[in-house]
């Protein structure tokens, strides 16, 4: 599979948050593999000609990070941007910036776009455009193998093992079990194989990167959500031309088994539908 070229990576930005709007068309391939044909820059307002600048943080694993730690910059977000660059024949630029400053970097003009699983939600739509979501990820009841748990009905009296800030402590307390307070995943799995609490709510993603990562761990999940949360990429409400462009990209990677193959490398299955 090719990639656009890397043009750098720069460092220590001040940036933007994530989004593309998306048309699903799909359109014929032009020379180099671009989408309709070579980009006609100035159509597209990007920040440089030729370049799809994106924004991400560079810290955040398995979506955008360096690879032991100092190494290149690798991540599911990571890859779908530069497939999507190369289906539009450009050239690729990440500028990392902290989370808490990526919106207002894109607000500035410093990006083109964010791709850094911002989700899709009515404030953010209200402001920005957003590219058709490129990761689907439900909330989980994450529980032993032997476990007879298998709802959220099922919840009712059980002891789960949640973050106090985290909207799956509100789902699970909403769901009538009794909650431990814990400071993230990596506590509530282990009190989880401990036998400490019987069922831990996440979302999916984190529970096939933490299997993807540590194999067999003895657990499974019992149920899900049927409202997941949606990604995608994020762009400011006048890149209308280059949200479209960015659509087409993206019907055409999940078309052609790209962004399946993505999330096998990074979940072990398909997280883009």
């Amino acid at each position: 599979m090719t990639r656009a070229r890397r043009v750098r990576t720069v460092l220590g930005l001040a940036a933007a948050s994530v989004a593309l709007v998306a048309l699903s068309a799909c359109s014929n391939l032009g020379p180099g593999g671009a989408v309709g044909g070579p980009v006609e820059e100035p159509g597209l307002g990007l920040v440089k000609d030729g370049t799809l600048t994106v924004a991400t943080e560079g810290t955040y694993r398995p979506f955008s990070y360096h690879d032991e730690g100092s190494g290149d910059l690798v991540g599911y977000d990571v890859e779908v941007a530069e497939a999507v660059a190369d289906k539009l024949g450009l050239e690729v630029e990440f500028q990392e910036t902290q989370w808490d400053a990526i919106f207002a970097g894109l607000d500035a003009g410093r990006f083109d776009v964010i791709a850094n699983q911002v989700s899709i939600n009515e404030e953010r739509q209200a402001k920005y455009l957003f590219s058709q979501p490129y990761t689907v990820s439900p909330g989980v009841i994450v529980v032993k193998d032997d476990s007879t748990i298998a709802s959220f009905a099922d919840l009712s009296g059980k002891t789960t093992a949640q973050s106090l800030t985290s909207n799956w402590y509100t789902l699970a307390q909403d769901s009538g079990a009794n909650v431990e307070a814990v400071e993230g995943w990596a506590q509530a799995v282990e009190l989880l194989q401990q036998g400490r609490v019987d069922a831990t709510v996440n979302d999916k993603l984190t529970y096939l990167d933490y299997v993807k990562t540590n194999g067999a761990s003895g657990l499974k999940i019992a149920a899900e959500t049927d409202d997941p949360s949606l990604s995608a990429l994020t762009f400011t409400k006048d890149k209308t031309a280059l949200v479209k462009r960015v659509g087409q990209a993206l019907a055409e990677l999940s078309e052609d088994g790209t962004l399946a193959a993505l999330g096998e490398k990074y979940f072990g299955e398909d997280v883009s539908k």
